[in-house]
């Protein structure tokens, strides 16, 4: 696993919504048996009240998502099976967006 990849939403029920998560937690503590992920959501894609450094817009598999960093929780590392794609490119607007939750930066 490495920090950035995005899997496919191990939660069924709540896919339709939240249809991928990107694990952010850095590699230093892979030896723990959960990750720290952030939703990747449907849900406020298009909202325009959304502050983009709290809520940056991803496009993953065709499709506009929003990270949601504020709905940050740990997940079984042996849920997280298919993996879809990597944000390491947007590394630096997912940071920014984790400090704005955890600071107001």
């Amino acid at each position: 696993m490495a920090q950035y990849d995005v899997y496919v939403n191990p939660q069924r029920q709540s896919r339709q919504f939240v249809p991928f998560v990107v694990d952010v937690q850095s590699g230093l503590i892979d030896q723990l048996p959960t990750r720290l992920v952030l939703p990747l959501s449907r849900v406020g894609a298009v909202m325009t009240h959304l502050p983009l450094n709290l809520c940056p817009v991803v496009r993953i598999e065709g499709e506009t998502l929003t990270i949601q960093p504020h709905l940050a929780a740990p997940v079984a590392a042996n849920q997280l099976k298919t993996l879809v794609a990597n944000l390491q490119s947007r590394s630096g607007d997912i940071a920014a967006a984790l400090d704005a939750v955890l600071s107001g930066i």
